[in-house]
């Protein structure tokens, strides 16, 4: 019999088990419950929006696509239009992600059918890589079981042992084997190099220039045909000129893209490789302002690489218009006078190395560049003598200016207190231990003795009076036939000082690869006297140009620019964009000199046109304006290896000047290399140009009408059209 503490402990089990099934009985149907759930979940994922979860996973990516848009148009001053867009038809071909070699050579091949294709850019590599694609097996054949063992036993990656596998095979392919690929073949690999050079999702242009209407139309007839997936038809836009001037620059075309050495930095840069970037001068100076802001076109794929969806991201906008400083009427005009006067020089006596002829025309206030002309003359395959554009030599080329720069002498004499105001020397023929006797071209005599001032040293070119200020400057007296020594500091001085006037120093003007000149050094002593006569030290006509700009400027060296305004693209194709940047004047420097010493140059240089032996009289006395100048000549040797008359002594001419004299609103400057090879019979065509070049500017500054600024005009043609 149970005691009733047993019976309690019997009944507490009982109730305890009885709880514990219940609770396990409602744990396993919320479990149930919860499974359940769960699978109705997973079956409505699946069977209800299967399809929708499928398509969106299958969206694995975005891609961004660069598309290309017009370059900006380049205008003269007056708004006629110097470059151009010039639409073009094209096809192009944008291959998937995912799109196989294969897949693209029949796309090539159904393409070939429908339009020709220059077979010119094939290279052998690209014949040889096809030659294998066609007859694979007989291709792989040619490499012995030896060669291959003996690559695979080499101590290199498994990747550069195939390299050299098939480096081998393209070896043993015979120039038969490859003269065997037909015409039509080879229009397939031409068409299938261009297309597997580009990007995925980007289109590469097939054809671009040539598309006749008819291949045009049949291509476009057949872009939802998908034996021709990829393919597409497009209005392209190529570069025209409408001048020869060659500063203007040049651009590559879609088939040449960035050039090699400007990869990574184009590439850095958002550029593909097959863009049109400029390459010289303008267009290169400019380019981030041309190129324009391309559109962004967001491709979205699927999972298998293809293009389900396009959206716009960026519309971008077309290239920004160059204004240039530059008015292409009077460019023509002084283009027109420096080509008859350089194809005379060509056609007289002692004209063997006559090539080239610069004139160079500024404002000397702003530094704008009226007008920069380059000629040089050379013959055709017939032997007919023909003229073409060296505009850019205006700016690289350097040569020796002569007196041309004695304004810059006398300028540093004042500052290094070598000459006073007023200052009178004695010209005569000076005589230096070891050189040939030193003198003024109008006094030859030996201890013939002429006294001048400053404004008579410039006006009749007095040589000795430069040779006295740089012994001055050197710290040295002159003795008969003694030795000169000069400390390079002298030489250093000087060339310090006429950097500030811009000769032998970068003029800042806004082209790529401006050249400076060459220094001759600083030995031996009596070159000094050479330096501060214009026959030792080398400059460019541009520089030449700035030096007397600075002069005429009062002192104040201006930055030369041929870009003037910076605008939008025309919204209408009649008139102007807005500006977007105003190229404002540049002052680069002041020279160390006042006023008084300024203008005394200045009187020294209206004498050399007015003057009763100035050098430049006979062709600027009597302009119905006022202007001033400094003539020069410099006796030069031409080096040019293996030429007939490499080491000949030659004669270089050259003009500085500036109009009106009291307001000068025009500075100029004409250079002409070795003009001929008789010292004793200089021409002064120098002198003529530097005349004609400033009444053509007066003339056409005259005949100019109130046109509506903003409005596009078309390019001069050589005839006024107002």
């Amino acid at each position: 019999m149970k005691t009733p503490q047993k019976r309690r402990v019997s009944l507490a089990k009982s109730k305890l088990q009885s709880n514990t099934t219940f609770r396990m009985n409602i744990l396993f149907f919320a479990i149930f419950l919860l499974f359940s759930m769960l699978i109705l979940r997973l079956g409505y994922l699946q069977i209800v929006k299967g399809e929708d979860y499928a398509r969106a996973i299958a969206r694995t990516e975005e891609v961004a696509v660069n598309t290309s848009v017009p370059r900006g148009r380049i205008f003269d001053s007056a708004g006629r239009l110097q470059v151009d867009n010039e639409p073009v038809n094209s096809i192009t071909y944008t291959k998937m992600q995912t799109t196989k070699s294969s897949e693209m050579m029949e796309v090539a091949k159904e393409l070939a059918k429908l339009i020709e294709k220059d077979t010119k850019k094939v290279t052998l590599r690209d014949k040889q890589d096809f030659y294998i694609q066609l007859n694979t097996e007989s291709a792989t054949e040619k490499v012995t079981a030896e060669e291959r063992a003996a690559i695979e036993a080499e101590d290199a990656t498994q990747k550069e042992k195939q390299q050299k596998l098939d480096a081998l095979i393209r070896e043993k392919i015979t120039d038969e084997e490859l003269d065997s690929l037909t015409d039509e073949q080879l229009e397939v690999l031409a068409i299938y190099r261009e297309m597997s050079s580009g990007y995925a999702l980007s289109p590469q242009i097939i054809k671009g220039e040539g598309v006749t209407d008819e291949e045009f139309a049949v291509v476009s007839e057949r872009l939802t045909d998908p034996k021709l997936e990829g393919v597409n038809t497009i209005t392209d836009w190529k570069r025209v000129k409408m001048t020869d001037l060659t500063i203007l620059g040049s651009t590559t075309t879609p088939d040449q893209g960035i050039p090699a050495n400007r990869l990574d930095y184009y590439l850095s840069r958002d550029y593909s490789r097959n863009d049109r970037v400029g390459t010289s001068f303008l267009e290169q100076q400019y380019e981030d302002v041309l190129q324009g802001q391309k559109s962004i076109v967001k491709n979205v794929t699927d999972g298998r690489g293809r293009v389900i969806e396009t959206e716009t991201v960026d519309e971008g906008e077309p290239g920004k218009d160059l204004v240039l400083t530059i008015d292409s009427e009077l460019q023509y005009e002084l283009e027109q006078i420096v080509e008859e006067k350089l194809l005379a020089l060509k056609a007289g006596p002692n004209s063997q190395l006559v090539k080239d002829a610069y004139l160079v025309m500024m404002d000397p206030r702003n530094g704008e560049v009226l007008s920069m002309v380059g000629k040089r003359v050379g013959e055709d395959e017939d032997g007919k003598r023909i003229v073409s554009d060296y505009a850019f030599g205006t700016f690289t080329a350097a040569h020796e200016m002569g007196s041309t720069v004695k304004g810059a002498t006398l300028l540093t004499g004042y500052a290094q207190d070598a000459v006073e105001i007023g200052e009178v020397h004695i010209d005569e023929p000076l005589k230096f231990a070891g050189t040939k006797q030193k003198n003024s071209i109008f006094n030859t005599t030996p201890f013939n003795r002429i006294p001048l001032n400053d404004i008579m040293a410039l006006e009749r070119s007095s040589n000795v009076y430069m040779f006295k200020i740089a012994l001055e400057i050197a710290n040295r007296q002159y003795q008969y036939n003694s030795p000169l020594s000069v400390a390079p500091e002298s030489f250093n001085l000087m060339r310090n000082s006429f950097a500030q006037f811009g000769l032998g120093a970068e003029t800042g003007i806004d082209l790529p690869n401006e050249g400076t000149g060459y220094p001759g050094g600083t030995y031996p002593g009596p070159k000094l006297l050479d330096l501060a006569i214009g026959q030792f030290d080398t400059y460019t006509p541009m520089q030449l140009a700035q030096y007397i700009s600075t002069i005429a400027n009062d002192g104040y060296r201006m930055q030369p620019h041929v870009v003037k305004e910076i605008r939008q693209a025309s919204p209408d194709g009649e008139t102007l964009g807005p500006i977007e940047t105003i190229i404002e004047p540049k002052i680069m420097n002041r020279i160390n000199n006042t006023q008084e010493e300024i203008d005394r140059v200045k009187e020294g240089m209206r004498n050399v046109y007015i003057g009763s032996s100035g050098s430049a009289r006979a062709q600027f006395s009597d302009t119905p304006y006022t202007a001033a100048g400094k003539t020069g000549t410099a006796e030069a040797y031409f080096f040019e290896r293996g030429h007939e008359l490499h080491g000949t002594l030659n004669v270089n001419i050259a003009h500085v000047g500036f109009a009106p004299y009291e307001d000068p609103e025009i500075a100029y400057a004409v250079v002409i290399p070795y003009v001929t090879t008789d010292p004793t019979k200089v021409p002064r065509t120098n002198n003529e140009i530097a005349r004609a070049a400033a009444d053509k500017y007066f003339e056409l500054k005259e005949q100019r009408s109130e046109d509506e600024a903003n409005e596009i005009k078309p390019p001069f043609s050589g005839t006024r059209l107002d």
